[in-house]
């Protein structure tokens, strides 16, 4: 990089429940990690503070940090931020894809820098000066999150095992993960309930009555609070919320649990 200093490295059945556009969030924060920039001597030169699309004769490119093919949890930021800026629409995923290099591209130019679609240093302190520092649930909006680890009630029997801590599920068999996804839950107005509850019905193609809203693969536990798909979650990620129920957002994995989930399995919801 040039003389402008180092880069910075790096959420009753007969009523039912449906989504809503109200989301909410457990407002943790992952601090990115940095490098202390030096301190210099003298004051910096109009160059280093303003960068120029074609660099200085004889200074080097700045260093790139992230390029597409990359993935982790510094892509994951990165993509959060350029979410904040309009940039990119589409949730983190992690993986520095195409749509993630066409968005670093027209920030670049909408800056005057070099339109690489890498991310470089310079790139980077631009967006950073930009954007704040998202949170847990804005870097998994649209779920991939890791699951925190399993309740003791989980760990006998066949459960569904549902984390609201990490916004995941677990089926469990006699203690063996057999699948995991990712889940939402209620509003703080109409929350999911938590305890120790067992599958009591079981309807593939359910409709709720209360809201005239589809709930495939609807599997009851208590009163109408299902885990069942959601097309709005498989949509619009963390941004919404159910009305009680557990949304899953992946519709092959729900139809999968369907198949096997019996009436009478353990349900275990908890923090």
């Amino acid at each position: 990089m040039g003389r402008g200093a180092a880069a910075l490295l790096v959420l009753a059945v007969a009523g039912g429940c449906t989504v809503r556009s109200d989301g909410d969030g457990d407002g943790k924060r992952h601090l990115p990690v940095r490098i202390e920039v030096p301190k210099r001597s003298t004051p910096p030169a109009e160059d280093d503070r303003k960068p120029s699309a074609t660099p200085p004769t004889g200074s080097a490119a700045p260093a790139v940090l992230w390029s597409r093919g990359d993935s982790g949890r510094d892509v994951r930021e990165l993509q959060a931020r350029l979410r904040q800026v309009a940039w990119l629409y589409d949730g983190p995923t992690g993986s520095y894809d195409d749509l993630t290099e066409r968005a670093v591209e027209g920030f670049q130019g909408k800056r005057g820098l070099p339109r690489t679609g890498k991310t470089d240093a310079v790139t980077w302190q631009r967006l950073l000066r930009m954007t704040h520092e998202p949170g847990k649930w804005e870097l998994y909006l649209m779920g991939g999150q890791p699951a925190d680890a399993p309740d003791a009630r989980c760990l006998t029997g066949r459960v569904l095992c549902i984390s609201k801590t990490s916004r995941t599920l677990r089926w469990m068999i006699d203690g063996r993960t057999m699948r995991t996804v990712s889940v939402r839950f209620g509003s703080v107005g109409t929350p999911t309930r938590e305890g120790v509850f067992s599958i009591y019905w079981k309807s593939r193609h359910h409709v709720s009555t209360l809201y005239d809203s589809p709930m495939p693969y609807a599997m009851f536990f208590s009163g109408g609070q299902a885990v069942h798909y959601s097309a709005d979650f498989a949509a619009n990620g963390y941004a919404g919320a159910s009305h009680g129920c557990v949304n899953v957002r992946d519709e092959a994995a729900i139809a999968d649990l369907f198949g096997q989930v019996r009436n009478g399995d353990k349900v275990v919801v908890h923090w």
